[in-house]
Formats: structure tokens, C-alpha cells, sequence
């Protein structure tokens, strides 16, 4: 401090000194006299100097110290009459320091020497804000008895632990919290309520018999719309708008909207139909009447999408499901296939040329409806390619069975060839899938203008938009189901080719264990269409069966089979077995006596692969969702990556129980 001091109040005088002293050498050496009298001067100057210096610098340095105590003393003053709540602590040890009056009020405390941790009187209280050093203020306000503070704080001292402090301001912002929930609070809401077995549950009933079920379902509407005040109106037979603040859908949400759920089963049809539900709720803090009518038409959509009888919410950002665990029913009807039918068959003749793509590991669900919407093309005179992934897959047998045909010569194509053939008037027909990420090639679905859907999965948050087509039936059995009642109303049986009708059938066989799962009416009737074109069972048949080394996996991964909890069996392996082994495993397992779910896990790589199927009323898609995956009721799938087997399968406990303890929203 002294030597800034002096380099302050003393000016740069050093080389004119010394200049002068080297003129008065000079002076004497050609004037003796003159010499010495100039040497004096130049001393004297030197002397005069040095003491003006010295009483300058004894006066700034008691203004200095002056200025210091002042600063000091009004530093304390500040620091006990601050305006704020006022806490100083060290953050490593989280030990209260000093704190003012202001602070000791707001706690609750009187006397100022207070031998307590920060933590004790605000225990939710973060520290990584402070240690960061990039925000003012703590992100989260803090709650002390029935006020919120906002704090503001920095850290102060070296690096030292011992020598750091923590001083923070604490700013009573309760007026202003409590204003911003309310606004929250009361922001609306729009929902859309449907019957979405409405058609089901009336069929046959007279219409005394069908007002006394809208009576009935509408009264379970006013029972649980009554807490909220909302506007409750019936716009369309079986379809409700409910508009109400958001704070009541919250407490909605809480409960999983089962209230209203369980309760609308109690509603009986004389037909033996009880009621289920679906509700698409638009809900965003931001969002205007406007987006959230949008919001609220995309949840309906997805709730329909899902199978029905559950409730889903959309924001801006997200998708929140609720419900869905009972399985699905055919509900479909002919006219909505029969109208996507005719739609896609002008699509596809006004193309210049067709490509169909699959899901990522193509299946033979997969590879028979790319097949029949290759025979669609074939009819109309349209060129189509369908896209394959060069390395081996589940449906490779099918796969080469079909090109071993003459129709399909040159049909099978990669992706980097795909693209070289695409023009403006090129389309592409996607089936068995409706998420992007997975389509065999998602940077092809980029490129297209023009995509038509046709798939069976229920639908996930992430789906294909804006398609020209979307045939989006969750309620059949498979993708070849849907592609084969579309051939009905565009082409003859004569003009399915033995391969193409083989082909489809594999697909219907494989999505419904031959028959035993997620089949209805319409799917022996696809069945007996395809086999009175010519497909013949024991083919298809011997498209499943097995090499031995192949079997002998199957069996193993059988023999590790373990009953987690009750009729949910998981087997795990480290062999090197593909999905179709580990697939055929999932659905063996399903035939021991106490089983009516399984889960399969192994890993390709560093990536864990799960398959789920379940017989019974168990949604394996609700359980695998959650580790990301997606599918059906009845099957389902997971990819994880970077994985470990332990990790992975303490993650799937997890979510079989959340799924038994409710904790599971669909």
C-alpha cells in the first residue's frame, strides 16, 4: 500500500534532477564558480522537494484514513440498518456468521448471536448458485413459514474455505407470487370429452333406450364437473366440450382423471356395452383460446389413436397420458377403410413413381403390407420401389422369397438408390410405423412432400405429421390386416399374386400368434380373402420355422425365464440371439401355465433390446414407454443404449411396478 502510495503523490522528477546535477558538473568543469553555485541550487531544489513530498504524503495518508473509517463505520451501519433481511454464512460449512434484525424476524428468532446452519432455518435453501457465480439471485424463491423470499446473494474472500462468506438479501416478493399463481390459476382450459364407443353401445337400441344412456353418461359429466364450475356442452352426439380453469384440471390430474373413467364403466348399454371415454385436454400457460381448441383436438386425436378410455393432455411441448390400461376393441368400420382406399388409390396415380418403407429391422408385418401396397402400385401402371435395409432383418426370408419373383425384380432397393430414382411427384407410402425415428431410412421421409401412413401401433407422442394419408388404426390386428382391406375395394382377388397373398398372411399370422391375440371379425375375414387368393397356409407356416442352433436359443432364453411378480416372467441372456429368437421366446413364454405377460432382454452390441408381450388386461407399450419404446397392448418393444444388464433391468422392475401401483400414466 505504501508503495502505490508513493507512486501516487510523486511525480516523475527523477531524469530533471538529473540532468540538472550532470549541467552543473559540466558548468564546473568550464566555470569553477558558477559550477558550485549551480550544483547548490540544484541540490536545495532536491532538498525542498523531498520535504514538500513528505508533508503531502503524511496529509493524504490521514485523509486516506480518514476516508476508511468513515467507509467502514457506514459499512457496519448499512450492514445492521439494512432495508433487507440481511444472512452472512460460510458456504462450506453452511454455519450462520452475522445476520440483522430483518432476518431474525422473519425466522422467527430474537437474539442476534445465533449458533445455527443456514440449512436448519431454511432447509431447501441451494448452494450451486452461489459457488457457480453466474446468476444474482437463488433461481428457485424460498419459502419461510407462509412468505416466499427471492434471494440474492454472492460469494466474498478467497479460495480458501475458511476464508469465504456467503452474503445474501432476502426480498419478500409473497405478494407477487401469490398474484402470479393466481393469474396461473385461473388461466382456461378446453376440453374435449367423447364417447368413443358411442356408435357400439347404441347399435340396436331404441331411442328411448339411447336417451337414457346420454342421460345416464351425462350425469357422471355433472358429478365430476361440478368442483370446477366449468361449461359443460354437448356439441355432437357422444362429444362434449368442457371449458374450465386450469387449477381444477390440475386437481384432475392428480387423481388421473379416474373418476370420471371409472365411473363411466358403471354405465351399462342393454346390449351389454359399458361405456368408455376419452378425453383430449389443451392446456399451456401461454397459450391463447385458439391453440389451446388445437391442443385439445391433437390429444382427442391421440387418445383415439391409443386405443380410447383415457384421458390426455397437450401443452406446447408435450403430451401427458392418463388411463389406457384396458385393451383395445374393434370398433372399426368398412366405410372409413374403404374411403382411405379410394384416396390413396388416386394418390398413387398421380405419382410418378411409389416407394414404401417399413419400420427399422423390418418384420414380415412389415415386408407383407410393403407387398401389397406394391400390388396396388402394379395394378394401377405406378413404378414402385420399396426400400431395404442391407442388413439381415427378420423378414430377410420373405424378403428374398418375394424377390426371387419375377413382379419384383429390382423392387427391393437401399435408401442411397432410393434416392437417386425420387422426382417432385415421387411419393412414399410408410407402413407398420408412425414415428419418424424409426422408418427404415428417417433422412428419406425428409425429402417427400407427399406420404401416405398406414399402421396399427398406437401412437406415440412422437408421430408422422402432416401426412396426405393416414390410416391409423390401432384397433387391428397388423399393418398387412389394413393393407389387405384396401386391396379389396382397389383390385380383384386374380390380380394378388400366390407370393403377395403369402405374404400379407405372414404378417396377420405373425402380429396375432396365429390367431390367438388382437384378433376380431375383420381378421379372419382379411385371412379368408388372401386364401381365396391363393395363399397357402403350410408356406406361410414354414416362413417361421427355425434353424437348430436357432431353436436351441429359443429354448434356452425359455429356461431362463424368472416370475418377477405375479403372471410377469422376465427372461434375460448375453448370447448373441437376434429379435426374431428372442420374439418367438417372448411369445413361448406366454404359454406356460401362470404367465400372461413376458419380457425378454438381450443385447446387440452395447445396446439393450427388450420384448414385451402380454396376453391378459397388462399394456406392455404403457410399461415400455417409459424406457422409451412403444408398440400395442399385446407387444411391444424397447431399445436402450449404452446399457447395462443390471441397469436395465432394475429400470424395467421399475416400470412393471409403477405400472401395478397406478404410478403409470397412458
Amino acid at each position: 500500500m505504501s508503495q502505490k502510495l508513493n507512486r501516487l503523490i510523486e511525480p516523475h522528477d527523477k531524469l530533471f534532477y538529473l540532468l540538472l546535477l550532470v549541467f552543473s558538473v559540466v558548468t564546473m568543469v568550464l566555470n569553477q564558480a558558477a559550477g558550485v553555485i549551480e550544483l547548490g541550487l540544484t541540490l536545495l531544489a532536491i532538498v525542498a522537494t523531498q520535504i514538500y513530498k513528505s508533508r503531502q504524503k503524511k496529509t493524504l495518508t490521514a485523509e486516506l484514513t480518514k476516508i476508511g473509517k468513515e467507509i467502514e463505520a457506514s459499512g457496519k451501519d448499512t450492514m445492521l440498518n439494512a432495508p433487507f433481511p440481511m444472512v452472512i454464512f460460510r458456504p462450506d460449512t453452511e454455519e450462520v456468521i452475522w445476520c440483522n434484525d430483518l432476518f431474525l424476524g422473519i425466522i422467527g428468532e430474537e437474539e442476534r448471536d445465533l449458533d445455527a446452519h443456514i440449512t436448519a432455518l431454511v432447509p431447501d435453501l441451494p448452494m450451486d448458485w452461489l459457488e457457480e457465480g453466474e446468476l444474482p439471485f437463488c433461481p428457485q424463491e424460498q419459502r419461510i413459514g407462509d412468505r416466499r423470499y427471492q434471494v440474492f446473494g454472492r460469494m466474498t474472500g478467497g479460495d480458501e474455505s475458511r476464508t469465504r462468506l456467503a452474503t445474501t438479501f432476502w426480498i419478500d416478493v409473497t405478494d407477487y407470487v401469490e398474484t402470479r399463481e393466481q393469474f396461473y390459476a385461473t388461466r382456461p382450459t378446453v376440453s374435449f370429452i367423447i364417447i368413443d364407443n358411442y356408435e357400439e353401445m347404441m347399435r340396436g337400441i331404441s331411442e328411448k333406450g339411447r336417451a337414457g344412456i346420454r342421460s345416464a353418461v351425462e350425469e357422471k359429466f355433472a358429478d365430476w364437473v361440478k368442483p370446477s364450475h366449468g361449461l359443460l356442452l354437448r356439441y355432437e352426439r357422444g362429444r362434449y366440450l368442457l371449458v374450465c380453469e386450469e387449477q381444477y384440471m390440475h386437481a384432475y390430474q392428480e387423481g388421473e382423471f379416474t373418476q370420471l373413467l371409472d365411473t363411466a364403466h358403471e354405465v351399462l348399454s342393454p346390449n351389454g356395452i359399458n361405456a368408455t371415454l376419452s378425453l383430449g385436454i389443451g392446456m399451456d400457460q401461454h397459450a391463447d383460446f385458439h391453440d389451446l381448441y388445437e391442443y385439445a383436438s391433437l390429444a382427442l386425436d391421440m387418445a383415439l389413436s391409443r386405443g380410447g378410455d383415457q384421458a390426455v393432455i397437450r401443452s406446447q411441448n408435450n403430451f401427458s397420458f392418463y388411463g389406457g390400461h384396458s385393451q383395445e376393441r374393434e370398433v372399426r368400420t368398412k366405410v372409413k377403410i374403404r374411403v382411405t382406399a379410394n384416396a390413396l388409390e388416386r394418390l398413387i396415380a398421380t405419382a410418378s413413381r411409389v416407394f414404401v418403407m417399413g419400420h427399422q429391422n423390418g418384420d414380415m408385418d412389415c415386408a407383407g403390407a410393403a407387398a401389397g401396397v406394391a400390388a396396388i402400385c402394379r395394378k394401377k401402371g405406378v413404378p414402385v420401389s420399396i426400400i431395404a435395409e442391407e442388413r439381415a432383418v427378420p423378414a430377410t426370408v420373405l424378403i428374398k422369397r418375394l424377390s426371387a419373383s419375377e413382379a419384383y425384380q429390382g423392387v427391393f432397393l437401399s435408401a442411397e438408390d432410393a434416392m437417386l430414382l425420387y422426382d417432385e411427384r415421387s411419393i412414399l407410402v410408410v407402413v407398420d410405423t408412425n414415428r419418424p425415428s424409426q422408418v427404415a431410412a428417417p433422412e428419406l421421409l425428409e425429402k417427400f412432400r407427399q406420404v401416405a401412413v398406414i399402421d396399427h401401433h398406437r401412437r406415440a407422442t412422437e408421430y408422422i405429421t402432416g401426412a396426405a394419408i393416414n390410416c391409423h388404426e390401432p384397433y387391428a390386428s397388423s399393418a398387412c390386416e389394413l393393407v389387405t382391406e384396401m386391396i379389396q375395394y382397389i383390385m380383384e382377388a386374380s390380380d394378388l399374386l400366390r407370393v403377395e397373398a403369402e405374404a400379407l398372411l405372414a404378417g396377420i399370422v405373425l402380429d396375432t400368434k396365429s390367431f390367438a391375440v388382437r384378433t376380431g371379425g375383420r381378421t379372419f375375414e382379411a385371412a379368408a380373402f388372401l386364401r381365396r387368393c391363393g395363399a397357402d397356409t403350410m408356406e406361410v407356416k414354414r416362413l417361421f420355422q427355425n434353424n437348430l442352433p436357432d431353436t436351441i436359443k429359443k429354448n434356452a432364453i425359455i429356461q431362463s425365464a424368472t416370475m418377477y411378480r405375479d403372471g410377469v416372467a422376465i427372461a434375460a441372456t448375453t448370447s448373441n440371439v437376434g429379435r426374431v429368437i428372442a420374439a418367438q421366446a417372448a411369445d413361448a413364454i406366454l404359454n406356460v401355465e401362470g404367465v400372461d405377460t413376458s419380457f425378454v432382454l438381450y443385447f446387440d452390441g452395447d445396446t439393450a433390446i427388450i420384448s414385451g408381450r402380454s396376453t391378459g388386461d397388462i399394456n406392455v407399450q404403457v410399461i415400455l414407454e417409459t424406457l422409451g419404446g412403444g408398440g400395442n397392448s399385446a407387444a411391444a418393444g424397447a431399445q436402450i443404449p449404452n446399457a447395462t444388464m443390471e441397469g436395465v433391468t432394475e429400470q424395467l422392475h421399475r416400470a412393471i411396478d409403477g405400472y401395478f401401483s397406478g404410478r403409470l400414466k397412458d
